[in-house]
Formats: structure tokens, C-alpha cells, sequence
């Protein structure tokens, strides 16, 4: 039995029964595509600089902006890199660590700066000891093997540092009120929580994409809006806010009660035998 899929060939083994991948070489333009891709996730670094300049300057709605424009990045990044194989096209270039490393940057470090030099953590020692909270929790989240589960989603609070200081600025609140948020949120990191994966997530990803999509719209409006930022945007925003926090703990307590039962909707779908690379092709 011989067949094709994609970029390689794959044939049904006469003595094991396991279908063996035989990968062909990756055309220039495959390659090409790939870096790409990864010179797209490496962008958000320089984005998270433009956010920690302007945070220097004391332009938060600038920073915020730019925050965005990461976002935005790292929203699609992932899609696109798995559409375009990178891992096959470029096997010597391990794009995973790169969007940890951009990922911390801009969702930890640039936000807390932004938090510090804008004045919106308490003053002195009991300040420094917050900011220090988040960099702290995510850098032991982002060297967790099981981070992002098999079944993807983030395992513990997922560092969304970034998404705090955007409310911290737009609504207006107190040192006191973010420095009790950012506890909290430390904390959640260790609690074993399965939180939405919007891109990946199989159970109700169209729905999860779309609330996502809609909430980076609310995002935009609420920045175009300030000083003064509508009632509605603001619900509409909190909202998905609240959706995404429930549903994530909803699921978690589902997948504990019913663990054998696969939430993707793909029961009954025969699933063909997994790939064994040909000697010397590594994995």
C-alpha cells in the first residue's frame, strides 16, 4: 500500500503493519515560508522593547497599543507555523523555545514594567515585591514540561500579565486593587487548572476563536476611546473575561469527573496509525 501526504510519502510496512513516513526534501519556497514564520514570532521582541520604551516615557496608551500588535502576533504565529510545517521544513530550528522566550518577554516582563514606571503598583519595597510576584510565578510556568497540556490547553494561570495591565490602565484602578490581582494571579499559576488555549482548545474552538477575535476588537475600541471608555466596551470586554475564566474551570471540573471521555468530538472517528520515521530521518 503506498500513499501521499504532503511533502513525503508514506508506505504500509509487509512485516510490521506500520505505516512508515518517508519525508522529501522541503522545496526553497517551503523553507523560505518557514523563516518566515519564525522571523514573524521573533517581531514581538521588538515589540516588547517599543512597549518598555514607551513605557519610559510615560505613554501607557502607546505601550498598550503595541501590546496589541503582539498580540495579534502571537495569536497567529502558531497557526501559521503548524500550516506551514515548520517543524518539517526547518527540523534544526526549534521555533517552540523561540515563542516561549518572545512570549515571556511580551506577556511578563514588558507588562510589569509597564505597571512599575507608570505607577501603578504601591509604592517602595511592598511595590518592588509585587512586580517581583509575576516574574517570579511564570518564570517556573514557562519551564513546566506539562504547561501546555497533551489535550491543549494552559495548565495553571496562563501569564496573562499583559491582559492586567491593559485593564489596570483603561479602567483606572488602584495600586492597592492590581497589587491584590497580581497575588492572586501569582498564585493561581500553581493551581492546577486546565485555562483555554483559544487557537487549539478542540472543544468549542470555533466559539473560543471568535469570542477571542471579538475581544481584541474590544481592545482597539477601548483604546481608540480613552480617556473615557464607554459602559458597553467595557462590559463587552469584561465579559469575555468572565466567560473565559468560567468555561476554563468549567472544563476542568468536566474533564475530572468524565477523564476518559474526549471532548473534541472526534469519538468514533478512526484515527490512522501513527507515523514511524524511516532509520536516520530522526524524529
Amino acid at each position: 500500500m503506498h500513499g501521499r501526504l504532503c511533502d513525503g510519502d508514506w508506505v504500509v510496512s509487509p512485516t510490521t503493519g506500520n505505516v512508515i513516513y518517508e519525508p522529501v526534501t522541503p522545496s526553497r519556497r517551503f523553507r523560505l515560508a518557514g523563516v518566515g514564520v519564525h522571523v514573524y514570532t521573533a517581531s514581538g521582541t521588538v515589540l516588547a522593547f517599543l512597549v518598555v520604551v514607551a513605557a519610559l516615557d510615560g505613554n501607557a496608551i502607546r505601550a498598550l497599543w503595541l501590546s496589541l500588535a503582539a498580540l495579534v502576533i502571537d495569536g497567529s504565529d502558531g497557526m501559521l507555523a503548524r500550516r506551514l510545517r515548520v517543524k518539517e521544513t526547518i527540523p534544526q530550528f526549534d521555533g517552540a523555545r523561540l515563542d516561549d522566550i518572545v512570549d515571556y518577554i511580551t506577556y511578563v516582563f514588558a507588562p510589569v514594567i509597564l505597571l512599575w514606571t507608570g505607577g501603578y503598583l504601591p509604592r517602595g519595597l511592598l511595590g518592588e515585591v509585587l512586580a517581583a510576584l509575576p516574574l517570579l510565578a511564570s518564570s517556573y510556568q514557562f519551564c513546566r514540561v506539562d504547561a501546555k497540556t497533551d489535550d491543549h490547553y494552559f495548565l495553571g494561570f496562563p501569564s496573562y500579565w499583559n491582559v492586567i495591565a491593559f485593564y489596570a490602565i483603561v479602567v483606572g484602578l488602584t495600586p492597592t486593587t492590581i497589587g491584590a490581582i497580581l497575588v492572586v494571579c501569582s498564585l493561581l499559576v500553581f493551581v492546577p487548572v486546565k485555562y483555554i488555549y483559544p487557537s487549539r482548545t478542540t472543544t468549542l474552538r470555533r466559539t473560543n476563536l471568535a469570542l477571542a477575535a471579538g475581544w481584541l476588537v474590544t481592545y482597539a475600541v477601548l483604546l481608540a476611546q480613552m480617556p473615557h471608555p464607554t459602559r458597553l466596551a467595557l462590559a463587552l470586554s469584561v465579559a469575555y473575561v468572565g466567560y473565559y475564566m468560567g468555561a476554563s474551570v468549567y472544563l476542568t471540573l468536566r474533564h475530572r469527573h468524565r477523564p476518559g471521555r474526549d471532548d473534541s468530538g472526534t469519538e468514533g472517528v478512526v484515527e490512522m496509525p501513527k507515523l514511524s520515521p524511516v532509520a536516520g530521518s530522526g524524529d
